[in-house]
């Protein structure tokens, strides 16, 4: 199982030098995928959670991959309704050969309204939207030579029965975000009934949690994966391994955006990571149980 990193290209403390320096320390920490989310009106209803300025995806993931060397790069997740599907195919394939074939293209159908009426993308249609917009995407990369991405994966979001079929339908993986262990058992279950439905196969699970340390156990049905004591956290990465997780993606965004003003308490926390898991060393399959825990119990 691998293990991404998911950087905030938002808020206050956000430029190209604090961008560098999370690059940087993500590849050198030994992870194996950086990802960015998306918006690109920051509306009200959109700085309430992630303030200007907002490095747009595309455009900042092309940067960063002429400043990284070994690490993939991607979205989570791109709104798909946002753009013309056509221009999507378009950077997303030339993004992928630019950085050598490091490109993870997540996606999904967004949440914030006020910004779908700043883009006069009509908000209650983003589902249906999103399903044409990726099947226009797949036909531009199948049908037409200049856009061809090589081996381009598209990981849908969401943990809705719409997000599920979608997946199942129009991705290589499936990409739920911060969800409780109990939640994700129970949707991954959700997701291999939907695929045996339909007749097709059950997408990789490729999950974002969060990334939060606390000095003592947190206890309780709403605990998120990725919440609680080192012990916890190696617990819920081994979980998510025995679950066929063929990638992890930390999440050490807390919420605040005053965080971004200062990010060595989220670089600790993944340099702790990479200790449990010892990723300077991975063994040959990169299986997080046949890593030796460092201070586990």
């Amino acid at each position: 199982m691998r293990i991404g990193v998911n950087v905030p290209n938002f808020g206050p403390g956000t430029d190209p030098g604090m961008l560098r320096q999370w690059a940087q320390t993500v590849e050198g920490l030994g992870f194996d995928l950086l990802m960015i989310s998306d918006h690109i009106v920051v509306t009200p209803d959109v700085a309430e959670q992630y303030p200007a300025p907002f490095y747009e995806p595309f455009t900042t993931l092309a940067w960063l991959a002429g400043i990284t060397h070994r690490i993939r790069l991607g979205t989570s997740v791109l709104i798909v309704p946002y753009r013309d599907p056509l221009l999507i195919a378009r950077m997303a394939a030339n993004l992928n050969r630019l950085s050598a074939g490091r490109l993870v293209l997540g996606v999904g159908v967004g949440w914030a309204r006020q910004e779908f009426a700043a883009l006069g993308v009509p908000f209650e249609q983003r589902g249906a939207l999103t399903d044409e917009h990726l099947r226009t995407v797949r036909a531009a990369w199948e049908d037409e030579q200049d856009y061809r991405a090589g081996h381009l994966p598209i990981w849908v979001g969401g943990s809705s029965d719409a997000a599920l079929r979608r997946a199942v339908r129009l991705g290589e993986g499936w990409h739920p975000l911060r969800l409780t262990m109990q939640k994700l058992r129970e949707r991954l279950e959700r997701l291999k009934e939907i695929a045996h439905e339909q007749r097709r196969p059950v997408p990789a699970f490729e999950p974002r949690i969060l990334l939060r340390f606390t000095d003592a156990p947190v206890t309780g049905p709403e605990r998120l994966a990725g919440e609680g004591d080192a012990d916890q956290i190696l617990d819920d990465l081994r979980e998510l391994e025995a679950l066929g997780a063929d990638s992890v993606v930390l999440d050490p965004f807390n919420d605040d955006p005053a965080e971004t003003l200062r990010p060595q308490p989220a670089w600790q926390a993944l340099a702790t990571v990479a200790a449990l898991v010892d990723l300077t060393t991975p063994p040959p399959d990169n299986s997080i149980s046949d890593h030796t825990p460092k201070g586990s119990r």
